[in-house]
């Protein structure tokens, strides 16, 4: 019986996927835990790690990308393979770099993960259309600049606003949007830029000459 750990913040999902997996003849969940800090203390003191890790990437404290690469320095034997909701190439490219085996969408057919666990544990890689793909053409994703290409004009326009000394209301009401709108635009940017806070979005915005 194949050894799992599942890393994932979202309480729901992480049993959901426990169920699953335990479920699969071959595999077993040992540990659940809710970020990549929480795994790193239990891998520096665990006398029998687990033969793969199932590692979401947006997390708090320490996210996937920073525990794939922590495991790869650490403990290079145990496989990672990802399994999150970010499908951005960026992400991919990160978290391939840092370690992981194979990366997945939560959408996927439960067919597909037991493949893909099986696969990453007895050939050391699970790689699909999507990520060979994103690796063939590495170099042309990461010199692109982000917000030509990933960006629509209502999240340039709400970086711009973010940069400026108004509240979120505020940026609502010159947007003519909703507030519950502005906040659905400020999720999607803190994903895509990869960032936590308003901070982030700001410097950025900077970054990338979006304001001064």
């Amino acid at each position: 019986m194949k050894k799992i750990i599942i890393v994932d913040d979202h309480i729901l999902f992480s049993q959901a996927l426990r169920g699953l997996v335990d479920d699969f003849d071959d595999f077993e969940v040992t540990e659940q835990f809710k970020n990549g800090k929480e795994l790193q203390d239990f891998c520096s003191t665990c006398t029998q790690p687990p033969d793969l890790i199932l590692m979401d990437v947006q997390m708090p404290i320490v996210n996937g990308i920073e525990a794939t690469q922590w495991l790869k320095d650490k403990h290079p034997e145990i496989k990672v393979l990802a399994l999150t909701m970010e499908d951005d190439e960026l992400t991919i490219l990160k978290m391939i770099r840092a370690g992981a085996k194979g990366y997945l969408l939560k959408d996927i057919h439960p067919t597909v993960l037991h493949q893909a666990i099986h696969e990453t544990i007895n050939k050391g890689f699970y790689y699909t259309e999507q990520v060979s793909d994103t690796l063939l053409h590495a170099h042309e994703i990461e010199t692109k600049p982000l917000h030509k290409i990933d960006l629509k004009d209502r999240e340039l326009e709400l970086l711009k606003y973010a940069a400026q000394e108004m509240t979120y209301k505020q940026i609502a009401e010159k947007m003519f949007l909703s507030p519950k709108t502005i906040d659905g635009y400020r999720e999607k940017l803190f994903v895509k830029l990869d960032v936590k806070s308003r901070v982030g979005l700001v410097l950025y915005a900077i970054k990338e000459g979006l304001v001064e």
